[in-house]
């Protein structure tokens, strides 16, 4: 018998007994620890507010990583529904949660309320002589920022309010639409808009502009930021944890220090 068969005989043999007594061929893969990331999808309007809250939550949960993903809420409901990957949703209207729910795709039991605001009409610092909504019919204002309402909701309460005082066909003109919130606050900083309509926790961190007047809250739905744990999450532990302590006593602070209206 030749040396290479006599070797796959043997290898053949030694096979055979370590089957025989139950041990295995290979080594097996070591077991990898679930990572303890969670990311949050929430409106544009709470970037500030949870960009602050975050480093305080690590402080006792610093195995936990936190990535937030900001942007107006109807995008982010089309990307959630898409499956694009999320743990949190955290709107800036009822609606877009409404219809994640619907389609059964919140983990039940974990959907709250986080906040609520106010839609304020803004102006740059050095325009003078605008006191209410009707005075932006005036010839000198020739745009103004709003977000786009199919998506975003402040333009959709912004549209609300419009359309009650019966101002929208008359100023549809001047409207420029804006993909979230943020970009509106932007336009009339950079005076690339004369006028916005943005909520009150937006205009409190920019001394660019200046508050006209707050919405009368009867001409609009609800202003409110309902939050839910995805069921699609691949960190649902980790998730509720967090979207209890958005509800704390400390992120509460955080939210009041930015102007956001919270339960006590």
């Amino acid at each position: 018998m030749k040396r290479r068969q006599i070797l796959g005989f043997l290898g053949i043999v030694v096979a055979g007994l370590l089957l025989a007594i139950g041990l295995p061929l290979v080594t097996p893969s070591p077991v990898i620890a679930q990572s303890n990331n969670i990311l949050v999808s929430a409106a544009a309007s709470l970037k500030d507010a949870l960009e602050e809250i975050k480093p305080l939550y690590q402080q006792s949960k610093s195995d936990v990583n936190v990535t937030y993903n900001f942007g107006a809420s109807g995008a982010l409901q089309q990307q959630i529904e898409q499956g694009a990957p999320a743990d949190i949703f955290i709107s800036a209207g009822k609606k877009q949660v409404d219809a994640l729910e619907t389609k059964g795709l919140l983990l039940p039991g974990t959907r709250t309320n986080l906040a609520n605001n106010r839609l304020v009409l803004i102006v740059a610092q050095d325009v003078e002589g605008i006191t209410s909504f009707y005075n932006l019919t005036d010839a000198k204002i020739k745009k103004i920022a709003i977000g786009e309402p199919r998506s975003v909701p402040a333009g959709q309460y912004g549209e609300q309010v419009l359309k009650k005082l019966k101002l929208y066909d008359r100023l549809k003109p001047k409207l420029v639409f804006a993909n979230n919130v943020r970009q509106v606050l932007a336009a009339v900083e950079t005076g690339n808009a004369e006028a916005g309509l943005v909520y009150a926790t937006d205009a409190k961190i920019s001394n660019k502009v200046k508050v006209v007047v707050a919405a009368d809250e009867k001409f609009h739905s609800p202003i409110v930021y309902p939050m839910a744990v995805l069921k699609s999450s691949k960190n649902p532990s980790a998730s509720k944890e967090f979207v209890q302590f958005l509800s704390s006593a400390q992120a509460k602070d955080i939210l009041k220090k930015y102007g956001f209206i919270v339960s006590k």
